[in-house]
């Protein structure tokens, strides 16, 4: 879930600013990474379906053993709303939605009132839901357990994964009210154990309002994109007290995963993209507006892009990787 888009000049600013604490070569990684905006490769991957009919989508997860997406729909205002009528929606792999309110708030003793980032460890799908983190059967739509995070005074719980331990790990944008207002001090990582016992796993202010997390494998790292201005994408590993800038994109980011062949997906609502990036290049779709959690395909090779303002979704094919000439 993201922000709207800023001003050009304090981006520039603060991304000055970033590159000048890189140099500094505070983290050997941070040091390494590009110090210029990616080239835009002419080559755009190609939409493969759109899907009308959802309501504010907001994350999208591939079920691999179901071969399904789930879809959340927050149904309303992103931020602190309790009318319990969100959803999460169930869409086939060609884009036609199966079961538009498979999972339902107030339907079945299930809560849900501004659903977001999505998680999947086996049949059992974890929903981001404003303060607390919920988790449903997908097979029989049964609550299996609901994780209270109003002790930390969470204020926008957003994007969720599963990390190399096998916990949950849950941003926290801090953002606050109809006009999204972040609130300092309120940037932190939320870790779920196997015994659904909550706890702080990073509490720091580099984290920029944080958004998409995804598990990096090779790398034994999260990567990071923030609701910020700022275009810098941060790396961080459990155990270590700060994150650190491993590339820069084009700020305002939301979603993000990895592929198998390290390429990275990233999402950005200041220039409303998708992008594929493979080291300093990168392939672009545009028009795109408001492209919230993206969801991958692993079997077709398909992105699926939630458009959070535009009520559906996009599916987008991921071009085979050039190799180096």
């Amino acid at each position: 879930m993201q922000m709207m888009a800023g001003g050009n000049q304090g981006r520039a600013l603060a991304a000055a600013m970033v590159l000048a604490a890189a140099a500094c070569g505070r983290d050997k990684e941070a040091s390494n990474a590009a110090t210029k905006g990616p080239v835009v490769d002419s080559t755009a991957p190609g939409r493969a379906s759109t899907t009308n009919g959802f309501k504010t989508p907001e994350s999208v997860r591939y079920d691999s053993a179901n071969d399904v997406f789930y879809v959340s729909n927050i149904n309303g205002s992103p931020t602190d709303n309790r009318k319990n009528n969100g959803f999460i929606s169930r869409m086939k792999p060609d884009g036609t939605i199966d079961s538009l309110m498979l999972l339902a708030g107030g339907r079945d003793g299930v809560t849900l009132n501004s659903p977001k980032g999505l998680a999947l460890i086996g049949d059992t799908l974890w929903v981001a839901d404003i303060d607390a983190v919920r988790a449903f059967n997908v097979r029989t739509g049964a609550t299996v357990a609901t994780v209270d995070f109003s002790p930390f005074h969470a204020l926008f719980l957003n994007d969720i994964c599963v990390g190399g331990d096998g916990a949950l790990y849950i941003t926290d944008s801090g953002l606050q009210g109809d006009a999204m207002t972040h609130v300092a001090g309120s940037d932190r990582i939320f870790r779920i154990d196997a015994a659904h016992k909550a706890t702080i796993a990073l509490a720091t202010d580099s984290l920029h309002s944080p958004n998409g997390i995804t598990w990096d494998k090779t790398g034994n790292r999260f990567i990071i994109v923030a609701n910020d201005k700022l275009p810098q994408i941060l790396a961080w590993r459990p155990g270590t007290a700060q994150p650190f800038t491993i590339g820069y994109g084009s700020g305002e980011n939301d979603g993000v995963e990895i592929l198998a062949d390290r390429r990275l997906i990233v999402t950005s609502w200041a220039d409303s993209t998708v992008s594929i990036r493979d080291g300093s290049v990168r392939s672009a779709i545009r028009n795109l507006p408001s492209p919230a959690d993206i969801g991958i395909d692993t079997r077709r090779m398909h992105i699926a892009v939630p458009l959070l303002e535009k009520d559906r979704v996009e599916i987008i094919t991921i071009p085979a990787r050039k190799e180096a000439p």
